[in-house]
């Protein structure tokens, strides 16, 4: 049978279905990407990165992003992380410290692949060595796709992922920035911040309203 002999209803559902599949192959963002909240988005939309999904994220280095690698999660990684997190089903202090700790595995993870277990603590263009470092923008965008992706994988017993926040607004304050966890219960915001410490220690972590007055 000729196409047009073919009933309009069926000829409809042939060419949706084929547009069904075009738009698949052409969406190479994350569904994820629309549930995401544009303070969040804006991490990623700024660099001209997709956000992470369950299976794989950008890790950005070298200030700003300006080199890049992926992180593909293997069953290893998932099955490590979990591990890790799962220290932390007391209380939301505990799921804290377990984070803590899952960003010191990142570290150990991508150290060694990037150059960065070279890394200082509080890294930026005076250190002259970007290829080895992270800034605070990279950290940032790096530990929010690290809680992104754990916050996928069901991991999280009592905080969800906030969004970023930043502070410099004070005389005589550096500007600076850093990922952020929100408790649910109480709805208190939480710094989860890596650039001021150098590779393998654990990020600082307090609350979002003492951040903002560090120095």
């Amino acid at each position: 049978m000729k196409d047009a002999d073919q009933p309009i209803s069926a000829r409809r559902a042939g060419l949706a279905g084929a547009l069904t599949i075009m738009l698949s192959l052409l969406s190479v963002a994350p569904a994820r990407a629309s549930e995401l909240s544009a303070g969040i988005m804006q991490l990623y939309t700024s660099v001209s990165i997709y956000p992470p999904s369950a299976t794989r994220m950008t890790v950005c280095y070298g200030f700003v992003c300006r080199r890049r690698e992926m992180l593909d999660f293997t069953a290893a990684d998932r099955a490590a992380l979990t591990r890790i997190m799962a220290t932390g089903h007391a209380n939301a202090a505990a799921e804290r410290a377990a984070v803590q700790n899952a960003v010191i595995w990142f570290d150990r993870r991508m150290g060694p692949i990037l150059g960065t277990d070279k890394r200082v603590a509080k890294a930026d263009f005076r250190a002259g060595d970007d290829k080895h470092n992270f800034d605070c923008w990279d950290t940032t965008r790096n530990v929010t796709s690290l809680m992104l992706v754990m916050q996928d994988w069901n991991l999280f017993k009592f905080h969800d992922v906030g969004n970023p926040h930043y502070r410099g607004f004070q005389i005589m304050q550096t500007p600076h920035n850093t990922a952020v966890l929100l408790e649910r219960a109480t709805k208190v915001e939480w710094a989860v911040d890596l650039w001021p410490r150098g590779y393998m220690q654990p990020p600082d972590v307090m609350t979002v309203s003492k951040w903002v007055t560090e120095d």
